[in-house]
């Protein structure tokens, strides 16, 4: 796996891409290093990667056991420490689905999803970050 950032500006602008998509993600700093608001700051990013990993294990486990999906969004938020590196500490995910879903497949779905499948939350729990999630489901 590779990825490659290059500079937009002359201040902390940068464009992220890969070798398996044409997208580009912009990415910038925050206004106290110089950045402009013109793309997501690193840390924003690293809570997008946890969501989007177990959502789309968690849409896919679904499919399988043939739940009908009409609608599908997560909210991650984080807690992080004050001294720096500024790390996360704790991490809260809430899915909302709304569909012709049995919430015990969906609970079921959602501890694969996220426990057993993303990497991306293994990665963090191993360095210390608690991660919890919770479902609403509406039919």
């Amino acid at each position: 796996m590779k990825v490659e950032l290059k500079r937009v500006n002359d201040a902390v602008h940068f464009e992220a891409s890969s070798p398996s998509s044409t997208v580009k993600v912009h990415i910038d700093g925050s206004a106290e290093i110089g950045g402009q608001g013109l793309g997501v700051r690193p840390m924003e990013m690293v809570l997008m990667a946890l969501g989007s990993c177990s959502s789309l294990d968690l849409v896919s486990i679904l499919k399988k056991q043939k739940q009908e999906i009409k609608d599908f969004s997560v909210t991650v938020e984080a807690e992080r420490r004050e001294q720096v590196p500024s790390v996360f500490t704790k991490i809260h995910m809430n899915f909302k689905l709304t569909g012709e879903i049995d919430t015990a497949k969906a609970d079921r779905a959602a501890e694969l999803a996220v426990k057993k499948y993303c990497s991306v939350h293994d990665m963090l729990v191993a360095g210390g970050v608690e991660i919890n999630y919770s479902l609403e489901i509406n039919q």
